[in-house]
C-alpha cells in the first residue's frame, strides 16, 4: 500500500473500533455483547476489511466485495456489510480527491461515476453476506447480476434502506452525524460520549431500517420513541457518565427483545470516518 492508502486503512479501522468502544444501546459494544455476537468478531472484521478497503487502484465495487470476502474468511458471518457499503465510497473519494476538492465534493463525483460493474460486485458482496431481507427486490435482486449502475441499484432500495439512501443524498445523514459528533466533543470533551450521542441521534431521527426489515415498522417506531427520550435526557446531562446506568438498562431491554439497531450503528461508523477524513483534508 501507499502511505496515503495505509493512512486511510488506519482511519477506517479506528472508526470501527471507536464505535465498538462506545455504549450503543441494543448494539454490540465493549460494555456488552449481544445478538449471538461478541466484540472480538467485530474487531477481527475491522482488521480484515481495513486491509482491503483502502487498497490502491481498486474500484468501489472491488473495495466492497474484497472487504466482505476478507471479513467472511475470518469470522464466517456478516458483521460489517453496512459499514463497508457506506465506507467504501468515502475511502475511494479520499483516495481520488483533487487538492482543491473537499471530501464531499470528491464523494459526489464518486457516486455519480459508479458503474454497472460496481453494482455487480456489490451485489455479490450483499449475496455473500446474506443479511436478512436486504437485496430482495422485484426490479434488482442481488442473486441476479444487475444491468444498472450501483447508484441506480441503490436508488431502487433507498425507500426501504437508509444505507442505500446515502448514495442518493450524498451522505447527508452522515454529514449530520459529523456535526452532532463535533458539537458533543466540544461540549463534553469525550469522543466516546460524543459517539453515543451520534448513535442515539440516528436512532431517534428515523426508524432503523435494519429493525424495520426484521420486525416491522411498528417495532422500529417504538425503538425510535424510546431513543428520543434517552437522547434528550443524555443531552441534558452536565456529565454524560451520570446517565450511563440508564443507557445500560436501555441496552439490556433492547437486547432482551432481540432488537438490534444495526443501521444506526453503521451510520455512526461512517460519521466517525467522515469526521476524520474532513479533519485530514
Amino acid at each position: 500500500m501507499t502511505a496515503r492508502a495505509e493512512q486511510l486503512a488506519a482511519a477506517f479501522k479506528n472508526a470501527c473500533l471507536a464505535e465498538l468502544e462506545t455504549l450503543k444501546p441494543g448494539n454490540v459494544h465493549v460494555f456488552a455483547d449481544g445478538h449471538g455476537m461478541v466484540v472480538q468478531d467485530f474487531v477481527r472484521s475491522a482488521e480484515a476489511a481495513a486491509a482491503e478497503i483502502a487498497r490502491p487502484h481498486l474500484s468501489v465495487g472491488e473495495r466492497i466485495l474484497n472487504s466482505v470476502e476478507s471479513t467472511w474468511r475470518v469470522v464466517g458471518c456478516n458483521t460489517n456489510l453496512g459499514i463497508v457499503l457506506l465506507c467504501a465510497p468515502l475511502i475511494h473519494a479520499a483516495l481520488e480527491r483533487k487538492e482543491e476538492e473537499s471530501v464531499t465534493e470528491s464523494l459526489k463525483h464518486v457516486l455519480r461515476d459508479l458503474t454497472v460493474e460496481d453494482a455487480v460486485l456489490a451485489c455479490k458482496a450483499i449475496s455473500r453476506a446474506s443479511p436478512a431481507g436486504l437485496g430482495e427486490s422485484a426490479r434488482y435482486d442481488v442473486r441476479v447480476p444487475p444491468q444498472a449502475t450501483l447508484l441506480e441499484v441503490m436508488k431502487e432500495a433507498a425507500s426501504r434502506d437508509r444505507i442505500a439512501l446515502q448514495y442518493l443524498c450524498c451522505y447527508s445523514d452522515v454529514s449530520r452525524g459529523v456535526q452532532v459528533y463535533e458539537a458533543a466533543c466540544q461540549r463534553w470533551g469525550w469522543t466516546g460520549w460524543a459517539t453515543t450521542v451520534v448513535y442515539l441521534e440516528f436512532l431517534a431521527s428515523f426508524e432503523d431500517t435494519h429493525i424495520v426489515r426484521k420486525f416491522g415498522s411498528e417495532v422500529a417506531a417504538q425503538v425510535k420513541k424510546e431513543a428520543i427520550y434517552h437522547r434528550d435526557v443524555l443531552l441534558a446531562q452536565e456529565n454524560p457518565k451520570q446517565y450511563q446506568r440508564d443507557l445500560l438498562d436501555f441496552d439490556r431491554s433492547l437486547k432482551a427483545r432481540g432488537w438490534n439497531p444495526g443501521t444506526s450503528a453503521d451510520l455512526t461508523v461512517a460519521s466517525l470516518l467522515m469526521a476524520e477524513l474532513e479533519k485530514r483534508g
